[in-house]
């Protein structure tokens, strides 16, 4: 079965870092595209980073584009999202999704609604 479990979410000033993990299992292939998203109170569900590892591309959402980063060690199985220069306006639930399927259009990987696995969200508060 495949799982991810997200974890270092926390308490941050205005201004600082942050690095959440995502631990993902299963994918038998090892090839899936990994989607960080996040969702404040009274919100819809907000794709921050997108990374399809079938095709190399990455996609950035608007509000964190510049500020935010995605890695992966892919011997670890874990995905990572860099956060800097953070902002009250950050503070949300974060999530990380995968899906290793096939998909019939190129920009799949930027919908929420594609993805099939999610982990359990980890709070992220900025505030002073």
């Amino acid at each position: 079965d495949v799982q991810l479990q997200a974890s270092g979410g926390g308490l941050v000033q205005p201004g600082g870092s942050l690095r959440l993990s995502c631990d993902v299992s299963g994918f038998d292939s090892g090839y899936y595209a990994i989607g960080w998203f996040r969702q404040a109170p009274g919100k819809p569900r907000e794709g921050i980073i997108c990374n399809n590892q079938f095709d190399g591309n990455t996609y950035y959402g608007k509000s964190t584009k510049g500020r935010f980063t995605i890695s992966r060690d892919n011997a670890k199985n874990t995905v990572y999202l860099q956060m800097n220069s953070l902002k009250p306006e950050d503070t949300a639930v974060y999530y990380c999704a995968a899906d290793g399927s096939y998909h019939t259009y190129s920009s799949w990987y930027k919908d929420k609604n594609e993805y099939g696995y999610w982990g359990q969200g980890t709070q992220v508060t900025v505030s002073s």
